[in-house]
Parts: C-alpha cells; sequence; structure tokens
C-alpha cells in the first residue's frame, strides 16, 4: 500500500509540474511588419486616384512616392478617419475607407513607416 501511495504522489507532482514549464513553447501570432512597397503603394494608387497621383493628372500634394507618403501620413490618417460631409474627409466624391484599410495606414506608421 505504501508503495502505491508513493507512486501516485509521483506520478501527481510530475503532472503538476510539466505545466510549470517555461520550455513550453507559445502560440503567439507574429504580426508581419507593414512597408510601403509591399502594403501602401497600391493602396495609395488605388484610393487616391487621379487626384494625389500626377502621372494620372492629379494637381492635388502628390502621394505618388515613399516620401510623400511618408512626410503626410499624420493629415493622410486624419482624412480617411473622418465621416463623408465633414470638412477635409479623404477620399473626396468617394465611399469611405473600410477600417481595415485605415488601419493598415494606421500600422504603418505604428511600424514606423518601413520603405521595404
Amino acid at each position: 500500500m505504501k508503495k502505491f501511495t508513493h507512486f501516485i504522489l509521483i506520478i501527481t507532482a510530475v503532472t503538476v509540474l510539466s505545466y510549470c514549464s517555461s520550455s513550453r513553447k507559445t502560440t503567439a501570432r507574429t504580426v508581419p511588419v507593414l512597408t510601403y512597397e509591399v502594403n501602401i503603394r497600391q493602396l495609395v494608387t488605388e484610393k487616391c486616384t487621379p487626384c494625389h497621383i500626377p502621372s494620372k493628372g492629379g494637381n492635388k500634394l502628390a502621394f505618388d512616392s515613399y516620401d510623400g507618403v511618408k512626410n503626410n501620413i499624420d493629415s493622410i490618417i486624419a482624412r480617411i478617419e473622418r465621416v463623408p460631409g465633414q470638412k477635409g474627409f479623404m477620399p473626396f466624391k468617394k465611399p469611405k475607407l473600410s477600417d481595415s484599410t485605415i488601419n493598415v495606414f494606421k500600422q504603418w506608421k505604428a511600424d514606423g513607416l518601413n520603405a521595404k
């Protein structure tokens, strides 16, 4: 009977201690860092044409380059977050961008405005 009790105590101790291990791998997802070339340039081309793309006939502040978007990111985010009809809302005369699209701009800024 003593051996059985010791066996149960050992099994219980091993089970409890196995959950305390710091070597267990976490299942945290790594979020990719957003970049201008991969994530932003195409959005700007799709959503800001023609007004902010000089080669498409735009005559507003140019967003056809990394520097153009990077230097104006705060204004861009502020304007795309506004509601239609509010002064300064962008994209002008187009539907409001989806929250996921707006979040791409915000995340790119939070990630450090990476070019490539």
